[in-house]
């Protein structure tokens, strides 16, 4: 767990098993609860087609061509992503935002993978600034139920909250995806990354922080100078594991599996196993009444606050897949 100092616990992959281990001996003696058909219930009755997608290919109940086509109606004829494929930016053209959530769909899909990632990368090698960088959003030509902070981003300045985590999502499809690490968008987009991430100051912004954290996460085996970087930034996470956003809502945070969703990741080794299994057991306790889950941050169409709901929905199985036996 990181603290004041940036002290860093040894990366352990024994450390981290031992703790899926535990947890999934809870799930046996009756101590853990997912209603995944609870969930679908859910997702049928409220959340985007998209979603209902992603969820069925997540239990293994659908097929990656059928996610892909769901995304396909967010696709613009530049390659890019928008109509509200980030719920709160509802302007039809194509944006950095929309391109994380497409980048997140075709993560879904591997081993599996589509030419439209590749076209996605051309899109955004065309809108990247001078220095590599994405802005944060391009203008926005319909700001009905847009978020003020994408309505009013600047499109000249690069910014490594959202680069960050493009790039870094783009790095996991690479695994898979060969056209994707290749590709001459990815590293001129991670330098930016990594030489904006050496410069941040003492007090860095809660998201922005957790997202160059996925960035240092998804490079640490390909760029050497990440492991020290991610050391560093480690020591602006407090014992809790809990970091503030600011501006956001008064119990909005970057939590533990915000900055650490997967086992056997470098940056999981910043949290003990004790802070993980209790945030785990906090995600599982989450689900509500109705089977879904609800985000702790503001929405800004009523559309945009039942999308949250669908997609947080299948964040949140999906984590506890990853970490559990449900």
């Amino acid at each position: 767990m990181g603290g004041a100092k940036g002290v860093r616990a040894p990366f352990s992959l024994v450390h981290d098993r031992n703790l899926q281990d535990n947890l999934r001996r809870s799930v046996h003696a009756g101590r853990v609860t997912v209603d995944l058909a609870a969930a679908e219930a859910f997702l049928a009755a409220h959340a985007r087609v998209l979603d209902r997608r992603r969820y069925r290919l997540l239990l293994g109940q659908a097929d990656p061509s059928s996610v892909v086509a769901a995304l396909d109606a967010y696709r613009n004829p530049d390659g890019g992503y928008g109509w509200g494929l980030e719920p709160d930016l509802r302007s039809p053209e194509s944006q950095p935002g929309g391109a994380l959530h497409a980048l997140e769909v075709f993560e879904d899909i591997a081993p599996a993978t589509a030419p439209q990632a590749a076209a996605l990368c051309d899109w955004l090698a065309s809108v990247s600034l001078p220095d590599g960088g994405l802005p944060f959003a391009l203008p926005v030509t319909n700001p009905a139920g847009c978020a003020p902070f994408w309505a009013q981003a600047d499109p000249t300045v690069s910014s490594l909250q959202i680069t960050a985590v493009v790039a870094a999502t783009a790095h996991r499809v690479a695994v898979n995806d060969p056209a994707i690490a290749t590709h001459p968008w990815l590293a001129p987009a991670t330098r930016y990354c990594l030489a904006a991430i050496h410069a941040i100051g003492d007090t860095p912004p809660a998201i922005e922080l957790a997202f160059a954290m996925q960035l240092l996460d998804a490079v640490h085996d390909t760029h050497p100078e990440a492991a020290a970087l991610l050391d560093r930034l480690g020591g602006h996470i407090p014992p809790s594991g809990l970091v503030h956003v600011q501006e956001g809502q008064e119990e909005e945070m970057m939590r533990p599996l915000d900055f650490a969703p997967t086992p056997d990741r470098p940056v999981r080794a910043l949290f003990t196993p004790e802070t993980i299994a209790a945030e785990l057991q906090r995600l599982i306790d989450q689900q509500q009444h109705d089977g879904g889950w609800t985000v702790d941050f503001a929405s800004y169409s009523p559309a945009a606050a039942l999308e949250w709901r669908g997609y947080m929905t299948v964040r949140a199985v999906s984590i506890l897949r990853r970490n559990l036996t449900i």
